[in-house]
């Protein structure tokens, strides 16, 4: 069961109940017995553990180091060029 938080408008007593999911929360009443309360939103918790969740951890190779970026067409093209030229005769 989800733990809903509220504040009483009356006493500013911010208390916490559980209630479940389909349960009618216009009936709630503080601690000291007032009936004017509100809900009290807030962010959730989450925690993000583990590899995957940065830009550095994409793309990671089995060793554990990032992976560089991968060549362009042209430099690769530029590579097979300059290495399948024969060598000059001398």
């Amino acid at each position: 069961m989800p733990a809903y938080t509220f504040r009483c408008r009356v006493c500013g007593e911010v208390f916490t109940r559980r209630y479940s999911f389909h349960a009618d929360l216009t009936a709630v009443t503080c601690p000291h017995g007032h009936h004017e309360v509100e809900r009290v939103f807030a962010p959730p918790a989450v925690v993000f553990k583990g590899s995957g969740f940065y830009i550095t951890d994409h793309g990671r190779s089995g060793n554990g180091r990032a992976s560089r970026p991968a060549e362009g067409k042209a430099a690769v093209r530029e590579k097979a060029a300059s290495t399948s030229q024969p060598a000059a005769a001398s």
